[in-house]
């Protein structure tokens, strides 16, 4: 799917993106055409049936050119592959997110959030039962994809039972009312990525879309969490192992044309 062509536009296009603190539109439009967005989803499905392991090496590619676009994908690419994990494995309560992914929707992470010392695990965002879903009250930081996302994972505590509390986790849908996007993104070598604030302010999300209720803490680690921390984390590691070979291999090119005045030497002896 990577064509070298198309790597060699993405890596290009890189120093623009951040330059100009602008998010990845024309990389966004290769990769979606040529249907990575739905490289980890079943093959039953009308995905690419990737698995983990083929995912993260067609990631490390992609991150050696262009690393901030890679990442930000991560995002996308973490949900569909815990969604066809668990498909796999005989657990098909995701199985309308896959399904979402191939008709072009487009999942993003709404994890981070200030004053959580173990995300997923636990939340500052508030998850209140009401009448056919949850509404969902909270700022959650570095919402990569904030341009583009469709529908948002993310979690939040419901604290009715003080005794028991529970992490309700759920999918966003984009349209819903009661969210918004603050632009407070603005970090150097990743400016693409557009990993702008969410602000959820009594956001709706019905029983349909909620995809896990679980105790909060590690007692709420079921397969659904675990296969969150397995793909996000080594998406993440994938990423910034791929720019670690790129700035490697960017400064022994660059050692040889480097000489050494006291010595008359090229410093690629060091």
């Amino acid at each position: 799917i990577l064509r070298d062509d198309m790597l060699s536009r993405f890596a290009a296009r890189a120093p623009d993106y951040d330059r100009d603190n602008r998010f990845f539109e024309e990389d966004f439009a290769e990769l979606r055409a040529a249907g990575y967005l739905s490289i980890a989803v079943p093959a039953e499905l009308g995905g690419g049936d990737l698995s983990l392991a083929q995912v993260m090496r067609e990631q490390r590619r992609l991150a050696y050119h262009a690393a901030p676009t890679a990442l930000a994908i991560n995002m996308h690419l973490y949900w569909t592959g815990v969604a066809a994990d668990l498909w796999r494995s005989g657990d098909t309560s995701l199985e309308w997110l896959l399904e979402d992914a191939v008709k072009g929707e487009v999942f993003a992470a709404g994890h981070a959030e200030g004053g959580t010392d173990i995300p997923v695990l636990l939340s500052t965002t508030t998850a209140q039962r009401v009448a056919g879903g949850y509404r969902f009250t909270g700022r959650k930081s570095f919402s990569s994809l904030s341009p583009v996302w469709t529908r948002l994972g993310l979690h939040g505590m419901d604290t009715s039972d003080p005794a028991a509390p529970r992490i309700v986790h759920a999918f966003l849908t984009r349209e819903s009312p009661g969210h918004r996007t603050e632009q407070t993104w603005d970090v150097m070598g990743m400016r693409a990525t557009r990993s702008d604030d969410t602000i959820l302010e009594g956001a709706f999300v019905p029983d349909s879309r909620i995809a896990r209720v679980v105790p909060a803490g590690a007692a709420g680690i079921d397969q659904f969490v675990l296969s969150v921390f397995a793909w996000a984390m080594l998406g993440f590691g994938t990423v910034y192992h791929a720019l670690a070979r790129r700035a490697l291999d960017l400064t022994l090119e660059s050692v040889k044309s480097k000489r050494s005045i006291a010595l008359s030497r090229s410093m690629a002896y060091h």
